[in-house]
């Protein structure tokens, strides 16, 4: 139980630092536009890594809950 959550927090580590920044070319030290990723959508991979990240999240929640117990 202990390695799989090792493994799975591994992974979630790998796969945040994965993602893409959100701030790419925002003003927020200006004080940037609170919409301005309104209309921004992921696809291809961008969404692929979201859906993944989710999941670990979510595996690494039960994981430690689990262990707790």
């Amino acid at each position: 139980m202990e390695i799989a959550l090792i493994i799975v927090s591994i992974l979630l580590i790998a796969v945040v630092l994965l993602q893409a920044g959100k701030t790419e070319d925002s003003n927020i030290i200006s004080g940037g536009s609170s919409a301005l990723f309104k209309n921004r959508k992921e696809r291809g991979g961008e969404l692929f890594i979201t859906r993944l990240t989710v999941l670990l999240g979510a595996i690494f929640f039960i994981l430690c809950f689990v262990q707790g117990f």
